[in-house]
């Protein structure tokens, strides 16, 4: 196996790095031509100090900081947060604590439902604005027909919302630009004890909070402190072959004027150095590492919609807005227990439930809400010239569906 140890490479400056050797001399980062002003690191025992960092070293830690060792590795632990690794994504996800009492909310006072229908007036306009707004349908029917009865099949949606927030944690690591480091000052705050705002209810959204105490500078294990890479696309040469003359040097029977004969070209994606800016410290050599608190908002929304009965299409509700009945908020909704439609009562006792025994484990239930909306649908009876017929009204907008509207022309498809 090839020696890669510091001693390997002692103090010879950076042409003896395997990641900086060039293969093509005379061009720029050539032995001899490697810029100047590199930080100069301590060389081994019995060297001299040398341009370059030797292999694995990051220098030494900071006294009193949240240390971190090479990215591949766990970091130290830091009281709190103890486990977490380096790449862990969203990072790991941490059970709240016991929550406070909650406030002592009195449930809603028993309402008195009062649900309407529409009269027959009402039913019969919607019906003329409708055939008004088709350009090939008759106004006739509307205006002459004959209304045998209104039948009522009003919806009911509920819906309950639980304002929630969940916080991960995990290391993170980013280039560092000399900005202050966080790493004195007291023990790192457990993760629900870092005051983060809440933003507006029942509105998801997400907030990253670095924790406090927990920074530290290290090498960047990447490139190891030199803040370049190999380049991949030449390997480090800063030489391609000539695209024209495939490396001959020659185009046909002349010599290659794009190459200038050589056969090769230098590289456009490391402009002929070699070497590139890191990736991962975007070349400033060092990297801030940091516990990254990151709190999640989410409304977690439940709905229902009563089963109406009445053959109506119910995506169709889609296109309307309904009437609120009811609304409470609180930090924990009471179920609906005295709505008349005994579907929406067992449908608030099932979703309030469930959302307590999901959400009380996992998150901290910051708030809840409830409604009951009425989605009016009225089935309307009626006879023209003799013919049964009927249609929908629906919704607080009065919209109308039928799917035989009587007096049509043939270029028409019903709506």
């Amino acid at each position: 196996m090839e020696d890669r140890s510091a001693a390997a490479y002692p103090v010879n400056g950076p042409e003896s790095h395997p990641l900086l050797a060039p293969a093509f001399p005379g061009h720029p980062g050539a032995p001899g031509q490697f810029a100047s002003g590199q930080v100069t690191y301590p060389a081994p025992v019995g060297g001299a100090p040398g341009p370059y960092p030797p292999i694995g070293m990051g220098g030494p830690p900071m006294v009193g900081a949240a240390t971190a060792p090479t990215l591949n590795l766990m970091f130290d632990p830091v009281p709190g947060y103890e486990g977490l690794a380096v790449g862990a994504g969203d990072g790991r996800w941490l059970p709240p604590p016991p929550a406070p009492a909650p406030p002592i909310d009195v449930p809603p006072p028993n309402v008195e439902w009062s649900i309407s229908s529409i009269s027959e007036d009402t039913a019969k306009q919607a019906f003329i604005q409708y055939a008004n707004s088709k350009c090939c349908y008759s106004s006739a029917p509307a205006n002459d027909m004959l209304l045998k009865d209104l039948q009522p099949f009003n919806t009911y949606r509920y819906r309950l919302e639980t304002f929630t927030e969940a916080r991960t944690t995990g290391w993170k690591n980013v280039p560092y630009n000399g900005e202050p480091v966080d790493s004195m000052g007291g023990p790192a705050p457990l993760p629900w004890d870092i005051a983060v705002p809440v933003p507006e209810m029942f509105k998801d959204g997400e907030e990253h909070v670095k924790v406090p105490h927990t920074s530290s500078v290290k090498a960047c294990e990447k490139c190891l402190g030199l803040g370049q890479t190999i380049c991949k696309e030449c390997q480090g040469s800063g030489r391609l072959q000539c695209t024209v003359c495939k490396g001959t040097g020659k185009n046909v029977d002349d010599q290659c004027s794009h190459c200038n004969g050589i056969g090769n070209q230098s590289c456009s994606k490391c402009k002929g150095q070699g070497r590139i800016d890191c990736a991962t410290c975007e070349g400033k050599k060092n990297l801030l590492c940091y516990i990254e608190l990151k709190a999640t908002w989410k409304n977690n929304i439940h709905e229902f919609l009563a089963d109406q009965s009445s053959g109506f299409p119910a995506e169709n509700f889609k296109k309307v807005t309904g009437k609120k009945l009811f609304t409470d908020e609180q930090f924990m909704v009471y179920p609906v227990m005295t709505f008349p439609d005994a579907s929406i009562n067992h449908a608030s006792q099932a979703a309030v439930e469930k959302h307590r025994s999901e959400f009380a484990s996992s998150c901290r239930i910051l708030r809840q809400r409830h409604t009951v909306e009425l989605i009016p649908l009225t089935k309307v009876n009626y006879s023209w010239k003799g013919n049964p017929n009927s249609y929908f009204v629906y919704g607080v907008e009065n919209k109308v569906f039928t799917e035989n509207y009587p007096a049509t022309c043939c270029c028409c498809s019903v709506m």
